[in-house]
């Protein structure tokens, strides 16, 4: 698949949409996770920032005590992370265990009396902490102080949670971004559906097996088979315009010739026979040409309405023999067909007439003493061979240019090989030409691209 598919870059553009999306969702639900564990932290805090309030109290001396400490053990645990500090503005300070010789550094703030606030600073190992802080008025001997109290949390629990949460959340990530992935190739295969059904739509309008596009299409692609069609039926007026026209110019041109073949039996009379065989010759150059056009226009609209069309093919050939073997040339000629089972060919009837006519009028001019006509009914292939001189493997390409002749003795203009070619190519068909076991020339008339297995049965 090369970066020219529509499928590849679909698929290639909504994978990309997918890593992006993905890799948002998933920073967005750490950052959103890292905030959830902190907030409960600080509710935590909170928690135990009323448990330390509730415990505090001065002794007879007007000095701090806490009776009641936080019951969490970590308290008591040296460097464990979580952390309470009393203090008054006499610089009495109170610490719990876990702070061991160090000291909360809480930032100059005045909270007035059960306001809350919170902080992050620097703590005990380099450590970040998460600070819940309020300011009590207590009694100090006589008189009254404020003391401010505050608990401590270390933020690593929280970078480890996250840390956690992401390598889940990448791994749940992985697996929706696969599934996505394989829903995204469906979604764009679906869509490519009607696309393809409109290929081969135009492959059937091309073979001749339908007229038109199907219009059972979506709403998206409807517009455009509406165009095509209609492009369709544009083209098919103006093929028959210009068949009726190349028709109409091919019999006009009958009569005149039929008026000059009566004028040239009229200079035989009188003995002129130089001017008669010139004007002759010229004549039945003409009249190549007109049967030529004629034989292309037919088979131009013939072939674009060829699904269904299938022509019998022994009738054809007997009925072509009779009438070949009357002429001076194929007298002297025995025609022998070798034909297995009932075979039939695709093609109209006239136009087939016109394809075999040509080769075995051709075969029978260069034949020395038969001709043989072969056809399988399990292979779409028709041969016509003849014991002639045959022709050169360098010359076969250019007998087949319109108008070339390898012998100038004979009659003709060198245009029947080139109908020939015209009539097939109309239908997807080709001719070929091969060496001959009767040792002359073998033409093969077969579907277009069968060249090679034809080689390799020979």
């Amino acid at each position: 698949m090369s970066w020219g598919s529509l499928r590849l870059r679909l698929v290639a553009g909504g994978l990309v949409a997918i890593l992006i999306a993905l890799t948002i969702a998933g920073a967005g639900l750490t950052l959103l996770f890292e905030r959830h564990v902190a907030r409960t932290i600080g509710e935590d805090l909170d928690v135990y920032l009323k448990q330390l309030v509730a415990g505090i109290d001065a002794d007879a001396q007007g000095r701090l005590v806490v009776g009641r400490p936080p019951a969490d053990p970590r308290f008591a645990d040296p460097l464990s992370g979580l952390y309470w500090q009393v203090s008054d503005d006499g610089g009495q300070v109170l610490r719990s265990r876990s702070l061991w010789d160090t000291a909360l550094d809480l930032p100059r703030d005045e909270p007035s009396p059960r306001e809350l606030h919170r902080h992050v600073i620097p703590g005990p190992a380099d450590a970040r902490l998460l600070v819940s802080e309020r300011r009590v008025m207590l009694t100090l001997g006589d008189r009254r102080a404020p003391v401010r109290v505050a608990v401590a949390a270390d933020l690593a629990r929280v970078s480890a949670a996250a840390s956690h949460f992401a390598r889940d959340l990448a791994l749940a990530l992985g697996v929706l971004g696969l599934v996505l992935a394989a829903a995204t190739s469906i979604q764009v295969g679906l869509g490519l559906r009607p696309l393809d059904a409109l290929r081969r739509g135009v492959a059937d309008v091309r073979s001749g097996q339908r007229k038109h596009l199907p219009v059972e299409v979506p709403t998206e692609v409807k517009p455009l088979v509406e165009e095509v069609n209609s492009l369709i039926d544009a083209q098919e007026r103006e093929i028959e315009r210009s068949r009726r026209r190349a028709a109409d110019l091919a019999h006009g041109l009958k009569t005149p010739l039929a008026a000059l073949a009566a004028d040239v039996a009229l200079l035989r009379q009188r003995g002129e026979q130089e001017v008669a065989q010139a004007i002759e010759a010229v004549g039945e150059t003409m009249s190549r040409h007109v049967d030529r056009e004629l034989a292309r226009a037919r088979a131009r609209g013939t072939a674009r309405l060829r699904g269904g069309i299938s022509t019998p093919l022994k009738p054809l050939v007997q009925s072509l023999i009779l009438t070949l073997a009357r002429t001076p040339a194929a007298q002297r000629l025995a025609f022998k067909t070798c034909m297995t089972g009932e075979p039939s060919v695709p093609l109209d009837r006239t136009d087939l007439a016109e394809v075999l006519g040509n080769l075995l009028e051709n075969a029978a001019r260069h034949a020395k003493s038969e001709v043989r006509i072969g056809a399988d009914a399990a292979k779409p292939a028709i041969t016509v061979e003849d014991d002639g001189p045959g022709i050169a493997p360098a010359e076969r390409s250019r007998v087949l240019e319109r108008g070339v002749r390898l012998d100038e003795r004979g009659e003709g203009a060198g245009l029947g090989l080139a109908i020939v070619q015209d009539v097939l190519s109309a239908y997807g068909w080709q001719l070929i030409l091969a060496e001959s076991e009767l040792g002359g020339l073998k033409a093969i008339v077969a579907p277009a691209g069968s060249r090679d297995r034809m080689a390799a049965t020979d």
